[in-house]
């Protein structure tokens, strides 16, 4: 067994984004305790049988995600029962909130990739210090974008297109994001624990959040009177707890795989370049998403009215939650494939590629009859009062529509994983402005606007543009795969 602090890498020059650029300059005696830790269980599955890594990795985020997608569906639920207004306050919002989302998501991609590959590669300090980057440029981004948006609250909303219900999305939009602190470090935390394998803690912190969220959801909302105010204290409340959780696991009890503290992180600037360069690209996917969202809203305000964002915002939370499954699946599958890059056993990336497709199109193909034969049931989630009962039919009807594109989407969003596992965002972040900005914008424009078939034009927009867009990816990285697997067989 190699010291380990000695990076054990060697990557001829057809690869050079998989090796650490220039010598890597041993740690201060202070910081070697850690890195006496144990392989743990996680480590031992991301380096051994891609499937075997995948099945049963994905499973522990499938529950995590599950759990917060129930979370998300009862916040929904809850915020229905004080009427359409609110729940569409909450619509409008949502694409912003998407936004911290996706940085979070993003720069969580970039970790748990940089983390895979350095695991893989033998980089145990190399991993180390990819976590730590990770940790500090969340906090960075907090501190840059909590003020602005917790003061302009009200601006922001009203440029959003809120309308009438102005005054309740920045009421939420306010306290949310004074939680995004919170939002990003979570994140981070969660890519970290992914990075090293350990879905297992990541599946405890994300559950317990949401069951946190969904019990302070009725009492602060109703109990305490304070409407929807509390279902966005509630949400930063559940985070900041678990945050205290997350910090305990990493600087007091200090069990995890990989080591964090102040004393072992050196900065360098390729550790942060190899991170941004997954996590900006994946970033700026969830920020053309979250102006799709918005273009969508607007669009839908435009041939039907605010009420049909009320309609889409809650169908869509169900379809999300259809959906869980096989992001839980490509969020694994980012850190095998990494894993597998890193050790360059390019056979590896083609047997996961195509078993995660396959996994997630079963299930997705499950969800969707689900979803398509009780539609009317599901509706009534969201229109179980009175003052939004009429808006039922609709949200079924989307359900019936969107639930068609439910077993396409597995085999685009596990193809980004591919690329955003092997350190390529760029390529991830070029086939998703075509899904976004080329076939999904394009198609909403045409169908809703353009062709006068208003509501449901959206919705048809929606599905046909992101089915195109995950035949492009899925191609892409059949060519990519291939071509590795090639020419490591002329090495």
């Amino acid at each position: 067994m190699p010291p380990p602090y000695i990076t054990v890498i060697s990557i001829p020059d057809t690869h050079p984004e998989v090796r650490r650029s220039g010598p890597v300059d041993p740690l201060p005696p202070e910081a070697e305790k850690p890195h006496t830790r144990a392989i743990t269980r996680g480590v031992s599955l991301l380096t051994g049988d891609p499937k075997t890594a995948i099945w049963k990795l994905s499973g522990h985020m499938m529950v995590a995600m599950l759990l917060m997608s129930l979370y998300n569906l009862a916040d929904a639920v809850w915020v229905a029962g004080m009427g359409a207004g609110a729940l569409a306050a909450v619509g409008f919002i949502t694409p912003l909130f998407m936004i911290f989302i996706g940085l979070g998501n993003g720069i969580g991609a970039g970790v748990s990739s940089a983390v895979a590959r350095h695991i893989g590669s033998g980089d145990r300090a190399g991993a180390d210090n990819a976590a730590c980057h990770g940790l500090i440029i969340s906090l960075i981004i907090s501190a840059v974008m909590t003020v602005p948006l917790v003061l302009f609250a009200e601006p922001v909303a009203a440029l959003l297109g809120a309308g009438e219900v102005t005054s309740l999305t920045a009421e939420y939009g306010r306290i949310v994001f004074s939680g995004t602190v919170f939002i990003l470090f979570n994140t981070i935390a969660y890519a970290i624990l992914r990075g090293e394998g350990d879905t297992r803690r990541t599946m405890y912190a994300m559950g317990a959040s949401s069951l946190l969220n969904v019990i302070l959801d009725p009492l602060l909302i109703y109990g305490a009177g304070l409407g929807i105010a509390g279902a966005a204290i509630a949400t930063v409340i559940s985070m900041a707890l678990v945050s205290v959780v997350i910090l305990y696991w990493f600087f007091v009890k200090k069990d995890t795989y990989l080591a964090i503290s102040p004393r072992i992180f050196i900065p360098e600037r390729e550790t942060t370049r190899d991170i941004l360069r997954v996590g900006l690209p994946a970033s700026v996917e969830y920020l053309l998403m979250a102006i799709i969202g918005i273009l969508v809203n607007g669009v839908l305000v435009l041939v039907a009215g605010t009420d049909a964002v009320a309609v889409y915002t809650s169908g869509w939370r169900l379809v999300m939650f259809a959906v869980i499954p096989d992001i839980a699946i490509s969020t694994t599958l980012i850190s095998v494939i990494g894993s597998a890059y890193g050790g360059r056993n390019f056979p590896n990336l083609e047997i996961a590629h195509r078993y995660a497709i396959r996994l997630g199109t079963i299930i997705a193909g499950g969800m969707a009859i689900v979803i398509f034969i009780f539609a009317n049931q599901l509706a009534y989630l969201f229109a179980y009062t009175e003052s939004t009962a009429y808006i039922a039919p609709r949200i079924a009807l989307f359900l019936q529509v969107i639930s068609l594109l439910l077993i396409f989407i597995p085999a685009g969003m596990m193809s980004l994983s591919v690329f955003q596992g092997t350190g390529r965002g760029m390529t991830s972040l070029v086939i998703n402005i075509l899904r976004n900005v080329a076939f999904v914008a394009v198609g909403v424009l045409i169908l809703g606007v353009l062709l006068g078939y208003g509501e449901t034009g959206v919705w048809a927009g929606i599905v046909l543009g992101n089915i195109l867009g995950s035949g492009v990816a899925y191609l892409w990285a059949r060519f990519f795969i291939s071509r590795l697997v090639a020419m490591e067989k002329r090495v």
